[in-house]
């Protein structure tokens, strides 16, 4: 949905809202979430893990 032109916030957040609710439900996931992420052996010490 654009809603670019609207300036504003709430009346674009309703309108968003309105446009999801009217939406289909999306289906379930046929995997898991992250499933394709790449696994690591062994955790780092520190910040960065991948």
């Amino acid at each position: 949905m654009d809603t670019k032109k609207i300036k504003d916030r709430v009346e674009r957040k309703k309108l968003k809202r309105e446009a999801r609710q009217k939406q289909p439900p999306k289906p379930k996931r046929t995997e898991p979430r992250g499933s394709l992420k790449k696994k690591i052996k062994k955790m780092a010490r520190g910040q960065r893990k991948r």
